[in-house]
């Protein structure tokens, strides 16, 4: 039987077939019309057997799981977007990451490592061009070195390949311009046309823990300054926090991205610093820990705020790594909106979630709750995850 996949894009667009990510589809078999419109507008769509909400990289990677395991079942991808992948999966550097990151044994130190030779793996199957270009994680205080010693240790831990700690001098041999005290040097790859996804709150589910809408913005190096970058250069990151901080990124293009940092996004689509909206600031203020996070780290929020808004801040940040940099070698570029889970006493969450809903309907619905980054480098690992839960749980 040829599988049945079917995509509804927007509130009542067309169904599309014919999916990135090797899906096939079809008309699915007949049955009742699926209400996809608000305001009482019915949409001219069959009945489903499952249903994934969410056309970014982890919805479609969901679906392209369940279908290749259940060839026999109807499965339909709901967008809100006229186009797939237009937000958190949008958004991003499109770095592939290893999991050196993550806490051992926590599911995205896990699903990271799985993820990334999956990926591997697919984009040589499907012909899919990515760079080989290394990453450096770079100590440029003293104090950082332990930091980076742990976070090495931590790597190991997790089975990341290819790892080993370098000094000053064997720094210019992979990144002549970058300066710093000690160097981790690991291989990672970039690779176009892989991102992250956005999270959605669907009905049933426990409201602890609450998504907060964190902005993160690019900068550009103009491009006669590319040369000033070989590879990924990345900060020790802050343990605190679950933001790798902001970093060298090479595009596939041939650009240079910096960044991203991470501010409070006023609205859960704000990808422009001005944009706003009471409803959702209100929202997150009420069910989550949010004030508790602001007073708990307002010197960091205040210092992330001032270097958004004054490129000269972020490029004082930069030269701790490249000093050839300045202010006149950028360009402000794109923004992206990470969904992060919050819990009320205003810890961030940092590994994914995810979990059932109560009640006739929220029983038949698996959430996926928490899948910031690294969800784009995890996503076929999440999705094999997710088949197997809902085989589990729905019994399919």
């Amino acid at each position: 039987m040829v599988p049945a996949l079917r995509y509804i894009r927007g509130a009542c667009g067309p169904a599309l077939g014919g999916f990135p990510g090797g899906f096939s589809a079809s008309r699915p078999a007949p049955g009742r019309s699926w209400p996809l419109c608000q305001g009482g507008r019915p949409a001219s769509t069959r009945s489903f057997d499952v249903v994934v909400i969410g056309g970014g990289i982890v919805g479609l990677a969901s679906a392209r799981a369940l279908i290749l395991r259940h060839p026999a079942l109807s499965i339909g991808v709901l967008e809100k977007e006229k186009d797939l992948a237009i937000h958190q999966t949008g958004h991003n550097s499109g770095v592939i990451h290893s999991g050196i990151y993550y806490k051992p044994e926590s599911l995205k130190a896990k699903l990271c490592v799985q993820g990334a030779a999956l990926i591997y793996e697919y984009c040589k199957q499907k012909g899919i061009s990515y760079k080989q270009c290394g990453k450096l994680i770079v100590a440029v205080e003293q104090e950082e070195i332990p930091r980076l010693q742990a976070l090495y240790e931590r790597g190991q831990q997790n089975g990341v390949q290819g790892l080993r700690l370098i000094q000053q001098e064997d720094i210019k041999k992979k990144e002549p311009y970058c300066r710093g005290e000690e160097v981790q040097c690991q291989y990672v790859v970039t690779c176009a046309g892989l991102y992250s996804d956005r999270i959605s709150e669907l009905s049933g589910c426990d409201p602890d823990p609450q998504i907060v809408p964190f902005r993160g913005d690019y900068l550009i190096l103009k491009p006669e300054k590319c040369y000033l970058v070989k590879g990924n250069i990345y900060p020790v990151p802050d343990s605190r926090f679950p933001f790798l901080g902001v970093h060298f990124t090479p595009r596939m293009d041939g650009s240079i991205w910096l960044g991203p940092n991470a501010v409070l996004a006023f609205k859960r689509e704000g990808y422009r610093p001005f944009d706003f909206s009471a409803r959702d600031i209100m929202d997150v203020i009420i069910k989550s820990g949010l004030i508790k996070l602001v007073f708990q780290n307002f010197s960091y929020g205040v210092n992330e705020m001032y270097k958004a808004c004054f490129l000269s801040a972020t490029v004082k940040h930069l030269q701790k790594f490249i000093p050839e940099i300045t202010v006149s070698d950028i360009l402000r570029g794109p923004a992206g909106v990470r969904a992060q889970a919050l819990d009320r006493d205003g810890n961030l969450i940092e590994d994914f979630v995810f979990d059932g809903g109560v009640g006739d309907i929220g029983n038949r619905i698996l959430h996926v709750r928490n899948a910031p980054s690294p969800a784009a480098t995890s996503s076929l690992a999440i999705s094999g995850m997710i088949a197997d839960e809902v085989q589990q749980r729905f019994k399919l």
